[in-house]
């Protein structure tokens, strides 16, 4: 792969990647390297033949892979609690802001799946392709992430 199709894949893909590290992983500066190992990765990989969906699908395939990895380092360094953070921080500003911060305190397969699906805009059946699920878990993760914000966030309308 050349620098110039590098470029353009971070251009192209370069916002999700990095979108949804944050996601899984809740800590910018994980993120951040998440991101730049993915890259790099592509780098090495040198798929100059892929389309543009085939080279996002890789790029989302390998972020999840990468974070699964820092999953298991940070089980062994320890991190602070995001909870901790967030009271810290104070109340946010704005709904999507609380929405977001609530999406965040979700478990991990619940905000991965949301993120994909309301965030990225992928149906429940590229999702399951991505994280090797049948479609019919990432439904009911769907199902039972919005009924944990619907719980965390007060809501009164039906689901």
């Amino acid at each position: 792969m050349t620098e110039q199709m590098l470029r353009a894949a971070m251009e192209a893909h370069g916002d999700t990647v990095y979108r949804l590290a944050l996601c899984r992983l809740q800590n910018t500066a994980d993120a951040e390297d998440v991101y730049q190992d993915v890259f790099l990765r592509l780098l090495e990989q040198g798929t100059p033949d892929w389309d543009s969906q085939r080279t996002k699908a890789w790029l989302i395939r390998a972020t999840l892979n990468r974070c699964a990895d820092e999953g298991r380092f940070r089980a062994r360094r320890g991190t602070i609690p995001l909870e901790r953070l967030t009271e810290a921080a104070g109340p946010p500003e704005d709904t999507a802001a609380e929405l977001w911060a609530a999406v965040g305190s979700l478990p991990v397969k619940f905000r991965t799946v949301v993120h994909l699906h309301y965030a990225e805009g992928y149906s429940t059946e590229e999702i399951a392709a991505m994280l090797k699920l049948p479609a019919v878990t990432v439904r009911t993760r769907l199902r039972r992430a919005r009924l944990k914000l619907k719980a965390l966030l007060g809501g009164d309308e039906d689901v």
